[in-house]
C-alpha cells in the first residue's frame, strides 16, 4: 500500500530535504548577489541601471536597429532608462520563436506631487500621491529615502538620492498617539490614515531672515545648494519617497530575506543572472525588465506599450521572419512574485493550494480575481511543458493559487503576453507582507526561481 501511495499520490516536500550542501552554498552565494542589487536598486530607474551595468559586465552591448546579429550575441534595448530588454541570439531561427521571461521593476511607494513643497505652523512637508496598491497606515512612522530625478528647462537632468548613505538624514510621515487617537481608531483601517494624509516632513529650521515661509525657504535653499533646483523645477520632476530599510537576512538561521521591493525585483534578478548564465541557447533567450506593472502596465514603459514589439520586430526583421509567426512559437513566464501562505492569516488561502516557503518556484496556472477575471489562464500544455523541463534540471517547484476564489486577485504582465499569442505561464517567488514597506521571501524560493527560469532558457 506505502508503495502504491507512493506511486499515486501527489505529495510536497520542503525544499531543504532535497538539496545537498553544495547546492545550498549556491543558494546562499545566488541570495547574497541578489541582496547588494536589491539594496542598490529602490526606484525602476535604479535597477534598470545596475542591470545593465551588471549587463554589460557580461559582455552585453546596446542594439542598435539593423546591426548584424549571430548566434551568442548579446545585446540590450533601454527605454528611456526606466525599462529594459535583453537578449541573447540562439542557434535557431526566430521563427521557432524565442523564449521570453518577463519581469517589473517598479515597487508600490510615494510619488512626489507636481506641486508638492509646502509650509504650515513653521513645519515643511512634501505632499505625495501614492503608487501602487499599499496600506497606506504601513507608511507612517517609518523611515523614508527620497529618489528620483529632476528634469530642467535646459535638457539636462538631475539624480537625487537623499537617505540612502548611512549619515543622510531621512524622511517620515508623523501618526497620532494613541493618547489622542480615540475618533482616529474608530475608523476602519482604510480610513485611518488617507491618501492625502500622506505628507513627508523635511524641515523645522526657519531661513534667517524675516518673512513668510522661512522653513519652506530654508529647505529649498539647501535643496538649491545640493542640486541646482528651485521649486519650479518640481513641475518635470519624478522624485518619490521609499521606505529607508536596508536588505537583510531574517531569523536566526538566515534563510530568510527582508526588505523593499521584492514585488518584483526577485523575480527581474532572476531573469538577469539566468540570462547571463546561459550558454549557446538553441533559441533566442529574452529577458523583459517592464515598467508600471503596479499601475496596469500602462505608459510607454509598461507591457502595454509597443516598445517590445519594436524590439522583437527588429530582430526578426534581421531574420527576415514575420514577428507574428515568431510569437506564435514563442513561450513566456511572466516571472512575478505570487502570495506565500501565512500560517497567522490562514482564512484568506485555502492552504492546499497556496504556496508556501521553502517549497520553491512558484507557479500560477491562473492569477486574476473570483472567476478568474483579469486572467491569462495558462494551457495544461503549458503547464505539463514546465512540469518536463524543472524534472530534468532538478528545479523545485509548486503550484501556487492568490488566496481564495472570492477573497480577491491580482494581475502580472501575463495577459498581456498571451495578447500577442505567447504561450504564457506565471511563475516566481513565494513572498510574505507583499506591497509592504518590508516584505519577506525565502532564500530557496529566489534560487530555485532562477533556476526555473535557466532550464527554461537552456532548453535543447
Amino acid at each position: 500500500m506505502d508503495e502504491l501511495r507512493s506511486k499515486l499520490f501527489y505529495e510536497q516536500k520542503n525544499g531543504y530535504d532535497l538539496i545537498d550542501t553544495a547546492e545550498r552554498i549556491a543558494c546562499e552565494d545566488y541570495c547574497a548577489a541578489y541582496m547588494r542589487y536589491l539594496n542598490n536598486s529602490r526606484t525602476e530607474r535604479e535597477a534598470v541601471r545596475n542591470a545593465i551595468a551588471e549587463a554589460e559586465g557580461n559582455g552585453f552591448v546596446p542594439y542598435v536597429p539593423g546591426m548584424a546579429l549571430t548566434p551568442g550575441m548579446k545585446i540590450y534595448q533601454n527605454n528611456r532608462g526606466k525599462a529594459l530588454t535583453l537578449a541573447v541570439i540562439g542557434r535557431k531561427s526566430l521563427a521557432e520563436g524565442a523564449v521570453i521571461a518577463g519581469a517589473h521593476v517598479d515597487s508600490p511607494r510615494l510619488d512626489l506631487k507636481q506641486v508638492t513643497l509646502y509650509e504650515t505652523d513653521e513645519l515643511a512637508y512634501f505632499r505625495t500621491h501614492y503608487y501602487g496598491g499599499i496600506k497606506k497606515y504601513q507608511w507612517v512612522t517609518i523611515p523614508l529615502e527620497l529618489h528620483g530625478v529632476v528634469a530642467l528647462c535646459d535638457g539636462s537632468t538631475v539624480d537625487v538620492v537623499i537617505g540612502r548613505e548611512k549619515d543622510d538624514p531621512r524622511f517620515v510621515i508623523t501618526d497620532l498617539l494613541p493618547h489622542l487617537a480615540a475618533d482616529q481608531m474608530k475608523k476602519t483601517m482604510a480610513e485611518g490614515i488617507t491618501g492625502e494624509g500622506l505628507h513627508v516632513i523635511i524641515g523645522s529650521t526657519p531661513y534667517a531672515d524675516e518673512g513668510k515661509d522661512r522653513v519652506k525657504l530654508a529647505v529649498l535653499s539647501i535643496l538649491n545648494d545640493l542640486y541646482g533646483i528651485t521649486e519650479e523645477d518640481f513641475l518635470s520632476a519624478e522624485l518619490v519617497a521609499v521606505p529607508a530599510f536596508d536588505v537583510c537576512e531574517i531569523g536566526l538561521d538566515r534563510s530568510m530575506i527582508g526588505g523593499y521591493g521584492h514585488d518584483d525585483r526577485v523575480c527581474a534578478y532572476a531573469e538577469l543572472k539566468a540570462l547571463f548564465d546561459v550558454e549557446a541557447p538553441e533559441r533566442t533567450c529574452v529577458c523583459i525588465l517592464a515598467d508600471k506593472e503596479e499601475i496596469g502596465s500602462e505608459g510607454v514603459s509598461g507591457m502595454q506599450s509597443e516598445a517590445f514589439d519594436c524590439f522583437m520586430a527588429d530582430l526578426c526583421a534581421s531574420q527576415g521572419v514575420e514577428l507574428r509567426r515568431c510569437y506564435e512559437k514563442s513561450f513566456c513566464i511572466s516571472a512575478d512574485v505570487t502570495n506565500a501562505y501565512d500560517p497567522i492569516y490562514p482564512e484568506v488561502c485555502e492552504k492546499r493550494s497556496a504556496s508556501k516557503f521553502n517549497y520553491g518556484l512558484g507557479v500560477c496556472k491562473f492569477t486574476g480575481a473570483r472567476g478568474k477575471s483579469g486572467s491569462s489562464d495558462a494551457s495544461a500544455e503549458v503547464v505539463a511543458h514546465l512540469r518536463r523541463l524543472f524534472a530534468e534540471n532538478h528545479v523545485i517547484w509548486q503550484m501556487a493559487e492568490l488566496g481564495k476564489v472570492d477573497q480577491g486577485g491580482g494581475g502580472t504582465i501575463a495577459k498581456f503576453m498571451a495578447k500577442r499569442n505567447i504561450d504564457t505561464i506565471d511563475a516566481g517567488v513565494p513572498v510574505m507582507s507583499m506591497h509592504a514597506p518590508f516584505e519577506l521571501v525565502a532564500k530557496l524560493d529566489c534560487y530555485m526561481t532562477y533556476k526555473g527560469v535557466l532550464a527554461a532558457y537552456a532548453e535543447k
